[in-house]
Parts: C-alpha cells; structure tokens; sequence
C-alpha cells in the first residue's frame, strides 16, 4: 500500500501479549461487521484470495496500531483503507462505512494507548 498510513512496523517488544490479542480481537470483529469488507470477501472481487487479504488488512492495522505510541490521524486511516478496498479488492466504497470503520478503529487505538499496552 502506498498510503501514508505507516504499516509493516517493527515493535519494541514492550507491548504486553494479552492487550495485543484484544486488539486484534476488536479489530477483527469490527471488520468482519464491514458489510462493504464482507461483500467483497463472499464475491471474491478481489480474486480467490480474497479472504486472505482480508486477514492481511487486519494484521496490517494491528502492527500499525500495536507499534505506535503516538496519535495517528484519522484521514491516514481513511485513506489507508480507502486504498486498500480499492487496490486489494477492486472495490470503490462511497457509502461512508469507510469513514465510519475508521472511526471506530481510532477508538480501538486510543483505549489501546490509555494504558491497555
């Protein structure tokens, strides 16, 4: 991905293992919900692989939001998965899910950062 969204992080190793799995957990739940995500997935627009891309995305924000210790900005987000949808799944989202999972995924890295870590 090519969006400013800074995935692929390398951690510190100071993150605690049950608070990275609860990450994980919420971030993979909040997605499998993604009825844009979901959709994309079933008809496999994004090919036969569709599925592991999808685990893909979900690894990618956790490295993201489990290695950062500082605010990240809700528009890299936006844009993040805007190009993801787009480029991994051949799917243009203009229904504001994509603004709305952002929203909610920023609320999972705040809570993570207050101390969950």
């Amino acid at each position: 991905m090519e969006a400013d969204f800074p995935t692929k992080r390398r951690c510190v190793g100071h993150e605690k293992p049950e608070a990275v799995a609860r990450l994980r957990e919420g971030i993979a739940t909040l997605l499998s919900r993604w009825r844009g995500l979901q959709l994309a997935i079933h008809n496999q627009w994004g090919g036969n692989d569709s599925l592991q891309k999808s685990h893909q995305l979900v690894a990618d924000i956790l490295s993201c939001f489990s290695c950062s210790k500082e605010a990240l900005y809700a528009e890299e987000l936006e844009n993040f998965l805007h190009e993801c949808m787009l480029l991994s799944f051949n799917t243009e989202m203009e229904d504001g899910s994509i603004e709305e999972v952002a929203e909610q995924l920023m609320m999972f890295h705040a809570e993570y950062l207050q101390g969950h870590h």
